[in-house]
């Protein structure tokens, strides 16, 4: 069995050109070079409806929400960048959370969460970077059995952060992310080959 982490990256937003799925894939890179295999998800490429719990007995679990299961569960941590709607977690970030904490036969409660090493960092044209929406994603976290690091960057003024690569235009802050990359893809390891 391999010991190499297996790291999913995403953003907790569903536009395009979205500043948050820049600044994830700076911190992809980071895992990376940290050693890590790396998934990256578009949330948009998942059906996921609004959770409702009578869809869910009428129609059971979405093929989104069973994707988006696996593919939690068959990696050892996560890499995300949340952006901040109204000084919190966004709808579509939160709804896929909700559906992949469904309870499923056969699956301990909570288990796509339990355990995964998570990285979270923010984007954001305001001046706090969407910091106040990275507290309540820390709390969701660290609430349902994640191991969430302490490091993140929230990246302010976010329209004039990025330079044509994809790059930070601030070197400090560009290295932070990819820290928070490497940093995931360090610890998620290290508790693989504990566990292998």
């Amino acid at each position: 069995m391999s010991t190499k982490p297996k790291l999913l990256v995403f953003a907790g937003s569903l536009r395009k050109d979205s500043f948050n799925k820049k600044l994830v894939k700076i911190a992809e890179a980071g895992a990376k070079e940290a050693g890590a295999d790396t998934t990256f998800l578009d949330l948009t490429s998942l059906e996921l409806p609004i959770f409702n719990q009578d869809h869910e007995e009428e129609k059971g679990l979405p093929p989104g929400a069973r994707k988006l299961k696996d593919l939690m569960l068959s990696h050892d941590g996560f890499l995300i960048a949340a952006p901040e709607y109204n000084s919190s977690i966004t709808a579509a970030l939160k709804n896929a959370i909700d559906w992949a904490s469904r309870p499923v036969e056969g699956e301990k409660n909570l288990e796509c969460f339990r355990g995964k090493v998570v990285g979270l960092m923010s984007a954001s044209p305001g001046a706090l970077g969407g910091l106040r929406g990275l507290v309540h994603v820390r709390a969701i976290f660290n609430n349902i059995f994640s191991l969430v690091i302490p490091e993140q960057v929230a990246v302010s003024k976010a329209n004039e952060a990025f330079a044509d690569d994809g790059s930070l235009k601030d070197a400090k802050q560009h290295q932070g992310v990819m820290d928070i990359g490497r940093s995931v893809a360090k610890i998620a390891g290290k508790l693989k080959s504990t566990e292998s």
